[in-house]
């Protein structure tokens, strides 16, 4: 196995030419998170890495799972009768969500603005995207909770799918076309978060 090449040198070759290519077309995206990502950006030094505010979002993300698997192991924290999470924790869960979210949507343009975008740049960002989904949706969950006045854990297994199956054809649909179109699914989800 370690002497199986993963990659082809006509595939490696193709890297050369590789250009990202998206398109977005989401509103709240347009008009509201674009300007403010160009803004956010600009506070950045040039020498930092675009993939350190990758990973830096990434592990935000992890952290509020970990937190919230702490004060809500099994999805009751809204439930009646179960014992809260206490209040700075949502509002922490809902800080660093918002700043992971920005920091995914800064990486690209610091890659861009130093002129640092590489094809590797952007699989190390979509991967960790790609394993967010899962961190989110189950971390989004305690929010609504299971028990009588919740959701069932089925309809959670069921939104987990969604969101990462329209991860996934978004990628695929990029791998037949040469373009990344943007589901406008992400931004509402914050939206969402944001007045839940």
């Amino acid at each position: 196995m370690a002497g199986y090449e993963y990659v082809s040198p006509e595939q490696l070759a193709g890297f050369d030419k590789y250009k990202y290519s998206a398109l977005d077309t989401n509103p709240l995206s347009l008009y509201v998170m674009h300007p403010f990502w160009n803004t956010v950006v600009k506070v950045f030094p040039t020498w930092l890495a675009p993939n350190l505010i990758t990973f830096s979002g990434f592990l935000l993300v992890v952290f509020n799972f970990l937190l919230m698997a702490y004060f809500d192991p099994d999805f009751y924290a809204s439930a009646p009768g179960h014992k809260h999470v206490p209040d700075w924790v949502w509002i922490v869960v809902g800080i660093l969500n918002f700043t992971a979210y920005t920091l995914d949507g800064v990486d690209g343009k610091q890659a861009r603005r130093t002129n640092s975008s590489t094809p590797l740049g952007e699989l190390f960002d979509h991967g960790l995207d790609s394993w967010s989904c899962v961190y989110f949706v189950v971390t989004v969950y305690s929010i609504f909770g299971r028990g009588s006045s919740g959701v069932s854990v089925f309809v959670l297994y069921l939104l987990l799918w969604v969101v990462l199956f329209s991860f996934i054809l978004s990628h695929w649909e990029k791998y037949n076309t040469g373009i990344l179109f943007l589901p406008w699914g992400y931004d509402i989800s914050q939206v969402v978060v944001h007045y839940a």
